[in-house]
C-alpha cells in the first residue's frame, strides 16, 4: 500500500506540473541567463586577450622548434576557453628586452628561464619556483618552503615538464623514474625480493611522499611514519590490549619499505631482528656453532640429553609469537596468539 500511494503522489505531481499555465511553466523551465551570458561574454574577452598576448611569443616559437613549445596547448596550462590559464608571461616574465629582438645579433633571455635549452642559462630555483607558486600555492604545496627538496636547490622544473602533454612524474608508472634521478639508492631497494609494488605500477611514490613538503619525517603525507603505513595498513593500526612498543613507536624499526631480500620487508632474519632488543630469555647466551645442539663433544663427559639453544633451533621467535603487531586476546601479553 504504502508503495502504491507513493506511485499516485508522484503520478499528481507530474499530472500537476502539465495542467500548470503556460507562464508557471515557462518559469520553472527557463533559467536565468543573463547573469550567465555576462560570465560568458567576460571569458571569451579574457582568452582573446590571452591569445593576443600568446601571440607575441607564438610567432617565432612556433612547430618548428627542436623542443615542442606549441604541445602546451595539449595541457591544462593551455584551455584558451578558461580564464584562468596563464599565458607565456605569466610563467616567464614580460621578457620585453627578448621580445624586442636581437640587438648587436644577440637576443636577450627571457626573464625567467626553466631550462638551459637555447643558450641560456637557467634562471635560479627560487626564481623558477616562485613563478609556479604565484599560482600553484597553499594545499599540497603550503610546507614547500624549508623542505627538503627546496633546501637542496630544486625547483618544479626539475621533476615537472610543463609543455609536454604528458608529465611524467604525474604519472603512476613513469613517475618513480622520476624520482630516482636522485634518489638512486630506491630504486635498487625496489629492485630486492620483497618490495611494496611501485615497480608493477600499482603504487608511486607520492603515495606515502609529498615531495612538495610535510611536516612530517622523510615527507610522509601523513603526520608521522605509522599514520601514512596505516593507510593501507589498517589491521596494524590498533587499539591493541597488548601493544608492541616498537611496533606503535615506528614502523621502519623492522622495516625497510623501500625494498628488502628478507620478507615481508623486514631488516633482517629472526631471530637475529629481535635480538636487537630482546637479548635476555631463551636462553639466548648459549653459544651458536658447534654448541648448537647442546654440550655433544666427546671427551667432555657429558651424559644425558642435549639441551639445545632455544634460538637456534626454533630459528624465528615467529614461530611462537604470531602477533608481533600487538594482540587483543586476554592471554595474548607474550603476544603469543
Amino acid at each position: 500500500m504504502q508503495i502504491l500511494s507513493r506511485f499516485m503522489m508522484a503520478a499528481a505531481l507530474v499530472l500537476g506540473a502539465w495542467s500548470a499555465p503556460a507562464g508557471a511553466a515557462d518559469a520553472i523551465r527557463l533559467p536565468a541567463l543573463g547573469a550567465s551570458q555576462a560570465v560568458s561574454s567576460d571569458a571569451a574577452v579574457v582568452s582573446r586577450q590571452h591569445l593576443a598576448e600568446d601571440a607575441k611569443c607564438t610567432r617565432c616559437h612556433d612547430e618548428n622548434e627542436a623542443k615542442p613549445i606549441l604541445s602546451i596547448f595539449q595541457t591544462p596550462h593551455g584551455v584558451t576557453g578558461d580564464p584562468r590559464t596563464p599565458t607565456c608571461q605569466s610563467c616567464h616574465g614580460p621578457s620585453l628586452a627578448h621580445l624586442a629582438g636581437p640587438v648587436n645579433g644577440k637576443i636577450a633571455p627571457p626573464d625567467v628561464r626553466f631550462n638551459s635549452d637555447g643558450g641560456y642559462k637557467e634562471s635560479s630555483a627560487d626564481k623558477r619556483a616562485t613563478a609556479c607558486l604565484a599560482c600553484h600555492s597553499g594545499t599540497q604545496r603550503t610546507h614547500w618552503e624549508g623542505s627538503a627538496h627546496q633546501a637542496n636547490g630544486l625547483a618544479c622544473s626539475d621533476c615537472h615538464v610543463v609543455h609536454s602533454p604528458v608529465d611524467k612524474v604525474r604519472q603512476r608508472l613513469t613517475q618513480p623514474a622520476v624520482c630516482y634521478t636522485c634518489h638512486k639508492d630506491r630504486r635498487a631497494d625496489m629492485m630486492k625480493v620483497s618490495h611494496h609494488p611501485v615497480a608493477e605500477g600499482k603504487m608511486a611514490c607520492s603515495d606515502c611522499h609529498n615531495p612538495h613538503g610535510s611536516v612530517a619525517p622523510h615527507l610522509m603525507k601523513k603526520d608521522s611514519v605509522n599514520a601514512t603505513c596505516w593507510t593501507c595498513h589498517a589491521d596494524k593500526r590498533g587499539p591493541f590490549l597488548w601493544e608492541h612498543q616498537p611496533v606503535t613507536e615506528d614502523c621502519t624499526n623492522c622495516h625497510n619499505p623501500h625494498g628488502s631480500n628478507v620478507a615481508p620487508l623486514l631488516k633482517s632474519r629472526p631471530p637475529f631482528l629481535c635480538q636487537e632488543c630482546h637479548d635476555g630469555p631463551h636462553a639466548s647466551g648459549t653459544a651458536f656453532g658447534p654448541g648448537i645442539a647442546g654440550p655433544q663433544v666427546p671427551g667432555t663427559g657429558y651424559t644425558g640429553v642435549p639441551n639445545p639453544s632455544g634460538n637456534g633451533a626454533g630459528r624465528s621467535c615467529l614461530n611462537c609469537h604470531v602477533m608481533v603487531h600487538g594482540s587483543n586476546n586476554p592471554a595474548g601479553a607474550f603476544l603469543h596468539r
